[in-house]
């Protein structure tokens, strides 16, 4: 994916360092002892009897889940494969070994308990989330291809004027917004790209470029906050609140603009005065100059008259009744009618991310659609647990493991085990803003996560310039993050006690 954008060549120079690290010996050798390990776990809780796990009830089925459950834990906290590799895998396994489309002999539900239906897990592909995924991703891509992104990039950067401490600014803020609504690594490249001049009229070894340089990140991952699109995390938190067959709570993408982009824009200042007193800038001027322009035709016009509706349908959803998952395939349907989107813009579409994504779905879709959530909940006093701890574990728990792996995995593993967690304390959470602050919270955690180079790839990408140090990042990393998590947290409780969501 990214071709379209500016600054490609920066995530295809990531790609193939990833990709070189995969490939080197030590670490193929690490990776072998490590899916040795995975298959003997997953393997005896595969074949242990059903009593050993002290749930009254438990069929091999759900049994089988739990091991696939596990088996996702590890494979995506180790990173042994790909996470969309992985998440291909769990939707292979589900198939094979608890769904109506099973391998006979072992899938006779007279035998094994209720089966999964191969429709449902298949169906996780096609959920609505998926489609806002994608719409997403056209949207990103059609404004890439008529020149709006660089156009717009310059436009709202100009208003900040020369000194190199309001271009901070207006870089952070510009980056943030892009954020909200095209992906995150597209924005990264492109902004850092548009810093390449900037750079080198900056002192080298001065910190003003390590300012520069890790603004762009830091402002990325916060942005994604913004919107139900700026983030994986965001979408599939969304997706659990918004089912009709679970919570059910018919949160709109203008409804989470409503508490999220206040946040977003607090963070981004706290953000550019930390940036600015810990890396101080000697050169107080900056001439800024971003080439490239905008395409001046009727197709130019139609994508920013489409861009602006689908943005406003977005935002009044709850006035039109035009859900957001509807409203995200407009633009791919307006786009493919006019010819501005082809079929070789299709494979531009980052669909390792929507496997993912899928995979986390339908591990959701079995541990509800085989009985096993509720099994669960019967089983485990979560009705007896305090809703802070809840939130604080759940916080915790999410900002460490989005620092080590994917934020997307982070999200796709607990979202599903803290909905079955927040039914079962049902009213209790009201006194902390009700389920939307535990589930939303995760999703925060995960944006605010980013300590380390492997953290984001927007770290990956500032890293790769070799004007940041490890230690710069970690440091700017963990308060940055730290204020991002708090911060959201105060604002979810008082979102929920005001009934916002």
């Amino acid at each position: 994916m990214f071709k379209n954008f500016t600054g490609f060549h920066l995530v295809e120079q990531m790609h193939k360092l990833r990709q070189g690290n995969r490939l080197n010996l030590a670490v193929l050798k690490k990776k072998s002892f490590g899916l040795i390990f995975v298959a003997i776990i997953v393997l005896v809780l595969w074949f242990l009897p059903t009593e050993s796990f002290g749930i009254d009830g438990l069929t091999q089925v759900q049994q089988r889940i739990i091991a696939v459950f596990v088996y996702a834990t590890l494979m995506w906290v180790m990173e042994l494969v790909p996470a969309w590799a992985t998440s291909v895998s769990i939707m292979v396994l589900l198939l094979l070994f608890a769904s109506d489309s099973g391998i006979k002999w072992i899938c006779n539900p007279a035998s094994v308990g209720q089966l999964l239906s191969y429709k449902q897990v298949m169906a996780s592909f096609a959920d609505p989330v998926i489609m806002l995924f994608i719409g997403g991703f056209v949207l990103a891509i059609a404004t890439t291809k008529i020149g709006l992104d660089v156009h717009l990039a310059r436009v709202l950067l100009t208003p900040f004027g020369k000194k190199s401490e309001n271009i901070l600014l207006g870089f952070m803020l510009v980056t943030a917004l892009f954020s909200m609504f095209i992906s995150n690594t597209a924005t990264t490249a492109m902004m850092l790209t548009f810093l390449t001049p900037v750079f080198k009229q900056l002192p080298e070894g001065g910190k003003g470029r390590t300012a520069m340089a890790l603004s762009i990140p830091i402002a990325a991952n916060l942005g994604g906050m913004g919107t139900p699109i700026g983030t994986p995390p965001n979408t599939i938190a969304l997706k659990y609140l918004n089912d009709p067959e679970g919570l059910n709570l018919g949160i709109g993408f203008g409804q989470w603009m409503i508490f999220m982009v206040p946040l977003v824009i607090v963070m981004i200042l706290i953000a550019w005065v930390l940036l600015k007193k810990v890396f101080p800038f000697t050169q107080k001027t900056i001439e800024l100059k971003i080439d490239g322009e905008m395409k001046k035709d009727r197709k130019s016009t139609l994508v920013i008259v489409t861009m602006v509706i689908t943005i406003l349908l977005w935002m009044l959803d709850a006035l039109t009744g035009i859900n957001t998952y509807t409203v995200a395939l407009i633009p791919f349907a307006v786009f493919a009618m006019a010819g501005i989107i082809s079929k070789y813009d299709l494979e531009e579409i980052n669909w390792s991310v929507i496997w993912m994504v899928a995979g986390g779905f339908a591990l959701g879709y079995a541990m509800n659609g085989s009985g096993l959530a509720a099994l669960v909940v019967r089983a485990i006093p979560f009705g007896n647990f305090s809703p802070l701890l809840i939130v604080i574990l759940s916080g915790l728990l999410c900002y460490g493991l989005s620092n080590l792996i994917s934020h997307s995995a982070t999200a796709a593993l607990l979202m599903p085990i803290l909905v079955v967690v927040c039914t079962a304390m049902g009213d209790k959470l009201a006194a902390i803003g009700g389920t939307s602050t535990v589930l939303i919270g995760v999703a925060i955690a995960s944006s605010s996560a980013m300590i380390l180079p492997i953290s984001t790839p927007p770290n990956a990408l500032a890293y790769a310039t070799n004007l940041i140090q490890q230690k710069d990042m970690i440091k700017m990393g963990i308060i940055i993050g730290v204020i991002s998590v708090v911060l959201g947290y105060l604002v979810l409780f008082a979102a929920g006690s005001l009934n916002i969501v």
